[in-house]
């Protein structure tokens, strides 16, 4: 059996009851979504309503209406970003950003479309708020931040950052990929005009799942345009939301499976998942820093981060520490960039980048001694690949 320390990519296994509402939908109640068809098109379009409630309740928004279902984390940052942005638009991000938040970034920037500012994290990997707000200017439109960085697990001030934009009249997208479903989120609380959350990771859902919130503030252009199930008259998309942004059948079955993860995740409650996995990741954390050969990255403050730790091995590249661990021991870690070239550069392991583990709820303390005496044989015996 595969110890499974990837859930900063996917978590793995999920809760019981998302393989069951999955099974159950996707036999007695999978039909197209309509709010004025036959009864299962009826119970469909119910259980989308459901899980937007869900959301809403989970992230505090302004109304289930305003959460958007995407095929992930990345299609909603790219609806946000080139939904909200306009020719000679600033931006300002930082360099801790995913891919999926620097490069639509980046491709505007090189068109000429926007110009862009990467405010560096400081060397735990936090984001200064005052630089956030030092790097705004006149032209300045949309803030974009990641929660929490998949490289290092530091959680960022989102709060302040917030209240900056606001402060300034300004939008604010907030990448909640590694935070959702296990750090509580306050939309309306935070300042938060756009939320960016995939489904499949902390809130336990089927990949192929996620969603875009979109705040009362904010007026965005169509990613895509088509079917939405009740108003087929309109020679244009519905301007009424969720449908104006979601045209097209969406991934109902992957949609029952997202409620059943947060119902899960609202049970168990966010704050005990995430006092599990830092219980285990600082195990991880207390064991490297106490013996020779490894590197550890990011700051050491348990309640500023997720448990997402990367640190590399002397003398041994990330890539091949991966593939020991997998092949020798059946661990499954995450080598590499992790989609975040720039926070790599900073801390000085690009292009090789670092051994990535993250733990998820299911996981125990058994998995992380495992991983330790096997990291424990690999440096002592310098195992090769």
């Amino acid at each position: 059996m595969t110890i499974y320390l990837d859930n900063a990519a996917t978590t793995f296994p999920k809760p019981e009851s998302v393989y069951r509402a999955m099974d159950e939908f996707a036999r007695t109640q999978l039909a197209n979504p309509g709010r004025a068809g036959h009864r299962m098109a009826l119970a469909s379009e119910r259980m989308l309503d459901d899980t937007r409630h869900l959301l809403n309740q989970l992230f505090n928004g302004e109304g289930p209406e305003r959460f958007i279902f995407t095929l992930n984390c990345t299609d909603a940052l790219n609806m946000a970003i080139k939904g909200v942005l306009r020719e000679g638009d600033h931006v300002v991000t930082s360099n801790l950003e995913h891919n999926s938040v620097s490069r639509p970034l980046q491709a505007l920037a090189q068109t000429g479309y926007i110009s862009l500012t990467r405010v560096p994290a400081d060397a735990g990997g936090t984001v200064d708020p005052d630089a956030i707000g030092q790097a705004i200017t006149s032209k300045t439109r949309l803030i974009v931040l990641t929660h929490a960085s998949n490289v290092l697990g530091t959680v960022q001030p989102i709060r302040e950052v917030g209240q900056i934009a606001r402060e300034h009249d300004m939008l604010f997208l907030v990448d909640a990929a590694q935070t959702a479903g296990v750090i509580p989120i306050d939309i309306r609380g935070w300042g938060i005009d756009l939320l960016a959350f995939p489904g499949h990771k902390s809130l336990l859902g089927p990949t192929g799942t996620g969603g875009l919130y979109v705040g009362s503030r904010v007026q965005l252009r169509p990613w895509r345009e088509g079917g939405t199930g009740g108003d087929s008259a309109s020679p244009t998309q519905p301007r009424e939301l969720p449908y104006y942004l979601e045209g097209g059948t969406p991934n109902v079955v992957g949609v029952a499976g997202l409620a059943a993860g947060i119902r899960y995740v609202l049970e168990r409650g966010q704050a005990a998942i995430h006092e599990h996995e830092m219980r285990l990741i600082e195990r991880l954390r207390q064991w490297l820093w106490e013996r020779d050969g490894f590197e550890v990255f990011g700051h050491d403050d348990s309640r500023r981060r997720v448990a997402t730790l990367s640190f590399r091995v002397e003398g041994l590249p990330a890539s091949d520490v991966a593939a020991i661990l997998d092949s020798c021991f059946d661990i499954a870690v995450r080598p590499g960039l992790h989609c975040a070239p720039y926070i790599h550069r900073a801390l000085g392991t690009f292009p090789e980048g670092t051994v990535r583990v993250s733990v998820g709820p299911f996981n125990s303390y058994a998995d992380i001694d495992a991983l330790c005496q096997a990291l424990s044989q690999l440096v002592g015996s310098k195992l090769t690949v």
